[in-house]
């Protein structure tokens, strides 16, 4: 790559050369994979013709830790940018690319590591227990990680008199301080998606679909989890729609996940919860950052790469081990 090219890409984040419009780009993002021995992952708040091209779908650590599993040399994270470093953290030795390196996180930018250190010192007593959905220099900073469908069980694992640190997303950290009991230390960040539903309208809908289902993921705000029939991870939620009875559901998280909720039960009904602005969705503008274009282009340049020093990758490779050694040993 010349130096005018890499600068062009570094501005924008990502490649962004013409493309041939009579190519199926589908067809042949399938040729790329197979000609670099790489693998899609797709999160669910993916579009959906991102979500029906990958090799997985699913939530963050999950899609990483399956891809640490192939023997494929190049990983193609459709996500976010910390997902893309967790999956660099599990495969060290694999190239890990993302479409749009722009591709941000409004909860991960809202913990910066050099803040969080400082924030960490007032309490040296303290036990550091960070959600997944953090950079990599931010798990090199914690003592464990977690996710929301552990989020509960990690805490409980420690000694009750463990004082403890939990980051960056305080709705989360508010959940897992009612459901445990414990006297938590929040930082003070949150998702920028699951900030912005209305209870009210919430409200009207189920007067609306009487027999429906609410269903909220834990990263919600107190009140919107207060209504809800059920609170659970991305997949938690999916596999509720699925087992639950009720043939209608209104979900409260990023909308992608309607999709697979819908292949997965194509005769019921699934509602997005409504946010409390006049935008008629509530999908994350960072995740929607990748396209198929920017897919073929990643795959077809392997470029752009997320790398992470050797230091970074073994310290947050720490609390991730610590995390999975105790979810092994709890059954999780």
């Amino acid at each position: 790559m010349n130096t005018n090219f890499e600068k062009a890409l570094e501005a924008k984040g990502f490649i962004d050369l013409p493309i041939d419009p009579s190519l199926d780009l589908i067809e042949e993002i399938k040729k790329l994979k197979k000609e670099k021995n790489a693998v899609i992952l797709a999160h669910y708040y993916q579009e959906a013709e991102i979500q029906d091209l990958a090799d997985y779908i699913g939530d963050s650590l999950g899609l990483s830790q399956q891809a640490s599993k192939t023997d494929a040399d190049v990983i193609v994270f459709a996500g976010v940018h910390f997902m893309a470093e967790t999956a660099k953290i599990l495969s060290p030795s694999k190239k890990v690319l993302l479409p749009d390196l722009k591709a941000g996180c409004s909860l991960s930018d809202s913990c910066p590591p050099h803040l969080f250190s400082k924030f960490k010192e007032q309490y040296p007593d303290h036990m550091v227990i960070t959600y997944v959905n953090c950079t990599a220099e931010l798990k090199a900073l914690s003592d464990i990680v977690c996710t929301s469908s552990n989020a509960v069980q990690i805490v409980e694992s420690l000694p009750k008199d463990q004082k403890i640190i939990f980051g960056p997303d305080k709705n989360l950290g508010d959940y897992v301080k009612r459901k445990t009991g414990r006297d938590l230390v929040l930082w003070n960040g949150a998702c920028m998606v699951h900030e912005i539903f209305s209870r009210e309208k919430i409200e009207k809908l189920r007067i609306e679909y009487p027999g429906a289902k609410f269903i909220a993921h834990p990263e919600c705000e107190d009140h919107i989890l207060a209504e809800a029939d059920y609170i659970g991870s991305t997949s938690g939620m999916l596999k509720y729609t699925i087992e639950n009875e009720s043939d209608t559901f209104i979900v409260a998280t990023e909308s992608g996940i309607l999709h697979q909720m819908q292949k997965s039960s194509p005769n019921k009904k699934f509602i997005p919860a409504p946010p409390n602005n006049a935008c008629a969705c509530n999908d994350c503008p960072h995740m929607k950052l990748n396209t198929l274009e920017k897919l073929y282009n990643c795959l077809k340049y392997d470029l752009p790469e997320v790398t992470l020093t050797e230091d970074v990758i073994r310290r947050s490779r720490k609390p991730i081990e610590r995390m999975l050694e105790i979810s092994d040993r709890l059954g999780l």
